[in-house]
């Protein structure tokens, strides 16, 4: 086997065994109501404790993790929690719920015929199945002694970016801050969270997936009702854009900053 072939196939297994060894940190669960269910990941703190609060990150995943394996959604963004380091920094339940295949975070019709796609929300129809039942998994949580409701966050990527806006737009008292990647959403709903969140957009420039027009104008509408978002555009980014934003100088010690108080 030629050296290259070895190191190439070294490094595949070594981030499959890194994957396995992130996933277990994240234990499995399902969130049931009656008929409905939904599959998740929760990732405690170290040395985790019911006599202690803690702040809860809400992470929404993007199209391509959808299904009910409840491991998919972690391939974007779960890393960036379960390093030694940001879990002794920031010591934090982590929660991944996976939406099932078909489905959607946000009430949005999808023109996949076009690229980028054109995007048209639908709030007033009232919220997804998906975005119910994590609405109500996150109620339940909260109501938890151990978990600190003046830092509760959300944070998603593509369709889970497009999710944050929306439960933004109806749980706006829940949310301490917010991070959007590489989604949208309706401007219209801006103003009943647009002074009370602070957020963090990020796209990429040469997204051809989703527009970062849609960023752009939601964060000109935060700003024209009253908020002040953190706007970063990458120019030599494409959809991916969580890439760079994960590793952005200050992306968590600023989310953790926030508080409700």
């Amino acid at each position: 086997m030629e050296a290259k072939t070895f190191l190439a196939l070294f490094l595949c297994l070594l981030g499959a065994y890194s994957l396995q060894a992130q996933n277990e940190l994240y234990e499995e669960a399902v969130f049931k109501n009656n008929s409905d269910s939904l599959q998740y990941r929760i990732m405690y703190p170290e040395g985790f404790s019911e006599t202690k609060q803690y702040p809860v990150v809400l992470f929404l995943h993007g199209a391509g993790e959808r299904g009910n394996d409840n491991t998919k959604q972690l391939a974007h963004g779960s890393s960036l929690f379960s390093t030694s380091e940001h879990r002794d920094q920031y010591p934090a339940i982590i929660i991944f719920p996976q939406c099932p295949a078909g489905q959607y975070w946000a009430n949005v019709d999808v023109n996949r015929q076009v690229q980028p796609y054109t995007l048209d929300f639908n709030y007033e129809k009232g919220p997804t199945k998906p975005m119910e039942l994590v609405m109500e998994l996150m109620d339940g949580i909260l109501a938890e002694p151990y978990t600190k409701k003046e830092q509760v966050y959300v944070m998603g990527l593509s369709m889970g970016g497009m999710g944050t806006y929306e439960i933004l737009y109806r749980k706006p008292e829940m949310f301490a801050a917010a991070v959007a990647i590489c989604g949208g959403g309706d401007p219209k709903t801006v103003k009943t969270y647009a002074k009370e969140v602070p957020m963090w957009i990020f796209h990429g420039a040469m997204d051809n997936v989703v527009d970062p027009i849609y960023s752009l104008q939601m964060g000109s509408q935060i700003l024209e009702d009253g908020g002040f978002p953190n706007i970063t555009i990458y120019s030599d980014a494409n959809h991916n854009s969580w890439d760079p934003a994960f590793v952005e100088p200050g992306l968590l010690k600023w989310l953790f900053s926030k508080t409700t108080n």
